[in-house]
């Protein structure tokens, strides 16, 4: 039903920046809470960031607070996020995932994720 497209991975040096995009068809991303997670080699899926139905912030990751910005342009029921400094530890890759409650750690809909490498 609701499909998650992720875009903008790709390889970038620490102090980097990279702006991921979450979309979809067929439904507006303003009636849904969506949760940006992440999963580095070797290391289990963390949660990122997650923005609420209403636009508001739910969370943000203490390793990226100051660093990661996550946003909603309704226009183009597309979602952000934006990660300014980016450090090696960042490497993993990123998944938007959609849930029609609220920001949850097992949110209903899962995009299939895009790899970011912050290396030299």
């Amino acid at each position: 039903q609701v499909q998650l497209v992720e875009s903008g991975g790709g390889l970038v040096q620490p102090g980097g920046s990279l702006t991921l995009s979450c979309t979809t068809s067929g439904v507006t991303l303003d009636d849904y809470a969506i949760g940006w997670f992440r999963q580095a080699p070797g290391k289990e899926r963390e949660g990122v960031s997650c923005i609420r139905i209403s636009g508001r912030r739910a969370y943000i990751a203490d390793s990226v607070k100051g660093r990661f910005t996550i946003s909603r342009d309704s226009a183009k029921n597309t979602v952000y996020l934006q990660m300014n400094r980016l450090k090696p530890e960042d490497t993993g890759v990123y998944y938007c995932a959609a849930d029609p409650n609220y920001c949850t750690v097992i949110p209903q809909y899962w995009g299939k994720g895009t790899l970011v490498t912050v290396s030299s």
